[in-house]
């Protein structure tokens, strides 16, 4: 596998909130080495070669159009970058799916089609799948003569997948289990060849199959009306008494929702370099624009909003970036020497990416959030014209809106990092309750009188980490082991939690690296001010009284800062947007 260049020490998911992480530690985007460059290099050019010329007639619907152009990237291994390569892939690591991610996402249509089949559709086979599954099914995924698709979701259960069903019978001779069922909001629905499909041994033990479409009995619904990424496919899939192998079992009975857990903190974290690439095309769109567009006698981009909503929408790109990369750093940093023909390859990396599942799920959530911000600013940049269905910002705006939604929408994500930190301390794999307990104390102490060598962004980061740690402490004082019933309260804190690790994503990458200095100076100030406002949110709900009066005092005291001049800071970015014609850092 290629090599990043990430750290040799094993860190636990989510002790970024009880420990300094080191800068060397720290795996950032100027960290990639050149073979990830070229990667990305070729994939880039593949997109502007071969996809975005053919986009529009994707958008219309020419589904044979975009398999085909599937099958193009194919021939470069784009569809099986992790594969190893005695079943057709390139067998590269986890930093070389993500740069390809960045590149193919720029567009959500052609990025659906091929995400889909090289992650979701690929990776249970390539994670779960016996030997003689992987012979079978892998090379032809890897070269995309098949195509994958995930069938998880329902109509009834959405984000609940555990309450599918979708049944799956023994036969009585165990040869083959019969499935019947269907489900909802498949990508690749319409044309895939080959189905991961969750289904309940005998209605109850949740299980998955790989189920071909040329089994009898499986067929799709129309596609989808939807409100973007129209030029990918989306349909339901039937599933009327399927004969099923029982070598197609997928994992163990029962074992079902392993697997999909574990694709999904994959499906997650990827979703993050997707993003980033989506982010970008609109940044390099919007500064396109703002330097032709005249008003008032001079180009827009010289105007002083413009340049500010340009510049956030970079600054939003860096701080996803730097919270991505260094995400797949800490999971490389417990792959160090992996192979795949390692004894329990698949095992080993399935544990490194559910360390960080709560990293993963803030990925998601911070990454589609950040492009709905991004893409947004961008139509406001076009003005009318942005509304219009010429002009591409409109179609990015509207294919944006479904990243909040898939792999776990970002409400269910939300709850998932904060209760799967609570968990990990409750069976003492997060040492949470020591450091809560390290900060009660310093705020029974008072504020030090003695001087403070740190910086001040780094006291910013501190800070916001023992923010964090206070309403963690006060919300299970308050409400105990029934605190995942109080959903605001949980969401709230994930949001404080994600913009702590955000916030020190920029710090360490700009500490390391030099890069976007700027960036993260404007970012930490307006992280902080974020973090005040879900806290008061939190606290208000966590005391009262005194005690509310008391905790707020302590939150003022962690929270203040001097700000610096942001604006000047914007123009300074934007300026070097502009020039550049795209972003940079």
């Amino acid at each position: 596998m290629a090599t990043a260049t990430v750290q040799s020490v094993k860190r636990a998911g989510g002790s970024f909130l009880i420990e300094d992480h080191p800068v060397h530690e720290a795996f950032t985007p100027e960290d990639l080495t050149p073979e990830h460059r070229a990667i990305a290099r070729a994939a880039r050019e593949f997109f502007e070669k071969e996809v975005a010329p053919n986009l529009d007639a994707i958008v219309a619907g020419d589904r044979e159009l975009a398999v085909s152009l599937v099958r193009k990237g194919a021939e470069l291994g784009l569809t099986a970058v992790l594969v190893p390569e005695e079943y057709g892939g390139m067998e590269l690591d986890l930093a070389s799916s993500m740069v390809v991610s960045e590149e193919l996402g720029r567009d959500g249509n052609f990025g659906g089609w091929i995400g889909a089949h090289s992650g979701i559709g690929t990776l249970p086979l390539l994670l779960f799948g016996t030997e003689g599954q992987k012979k079978k099914y892998l090379p032809r995924l890897s070269t995309a003569e098949l195509i994958g698709a995930y069938a998880l979701t329902e109509a009834h259960c959405g984000s609940d997948a555990l309450a599918a069903k979708t049944r799956a019978d023994l036969s009585a001779d165990g040869t083959h289990y019969v499935l019947n069922g269907s489900k909802m909001w498949i990508t690749n629905g319409g044309v895939a060849d080959l189905f991961t499909v969750f289904a309940k041994v005998n209605g109850e033990q949740f299980s998955a199959f790989l189920v071909e479409r040329a089994f009898p009995g499986v067929s799709s619904g129309k596609e989808e009306h939807k409100m973007g990424i129209k030029g990918s496919s989306t349909t339901a899939i039937y599933l009327d008494n399927v004969k099923v192998p029982v070598e197609n079992l997928l994992g163990e009975v029962g074992r079902g929702h392993i697997i999909a857990f574990n694709i999904l903190n994959m499906g997650r974290l990827k979703l993050g370099p997707a993003t980033i690439g989506g982010a970008k095309a609109v940044l390099r769109i919007s500064i396109a624009y703002a330097k032709q567009r005249k008003a008032f006698g001079a180009e827009i981009a010289k105007l002083g909003m413009i340049k500010a909503k340009l510049a956030e929408m970079a600054i939003r790109t860096f701080a996803a970036e730097s919270m991505t990369f260094r995400t797949e750093g800490l999971i490389s940093g417990h792959l160090q020497g992996f192979t795949w023909q390692e004894p329990d390859a698949a095992k080993r990396m399935m544990k490194a990416i559910e360390e960080f599942a709560t990293e993963c799920s803030m990925v998601k959530v911070f990454g589609s959030e950040m492009l709905d911000y991004v893409v947004d600013e961008g139509v406001q940049i076009h003005g009318g014209y942005g509304y219009h269905q010429d002009y591409a910002v409109e179609r990015a705006y509207r294919d944006s809106r479904i990243n909040r939604i898939f792999e776990g929408t970002s409400e269910i994500n939300r709850l998932l990092a904060t209760g799967m930190m609570l968990k990990r301390a409750q069976t003492g794999r997060l040492g949470l309750v020591k450091a809560a307990k390290g900060v009660m104390e310093e705020i029974l102490a008072g504020p030090s009188l003695g001087g403070d060598s740190v910086t001040e962004e780094r006291r910013l980061v501190g800070n916001a980490k023992k923010i964090g740690l206070l309403l963690l402490a006060l919300a299970f004082e308050k409400f105990g082991a029934a605190l995942d019933k109080e959903q605001e309260v949980v969401a709230g804190i994930s949001d404080v939690l994600m913009e702590t690790f955000t916030m020190e994503s920029c710090l360490l990458r700009t500490e390391k690296t030099g890069a976007g200095a700027d960036m993260t100076a404007v970012y930490l100030r307006d992280g902080m001010t974020r973090v005040d406002g879900f806290a008061r949110t939190v606290l208000a709900a966590c005391s009262e009284g005194d005690s509310l009066r008391t905790n707020m005092a302590v939150l003022r005291r962690f929270a203040k800062f001097e700000p610096v001049n942001a604006i000047a800071l914007r123009r300074t970015i934007a300026d070097r947007l502009i020039a550049s014609g795209h972003y940079v850092v």
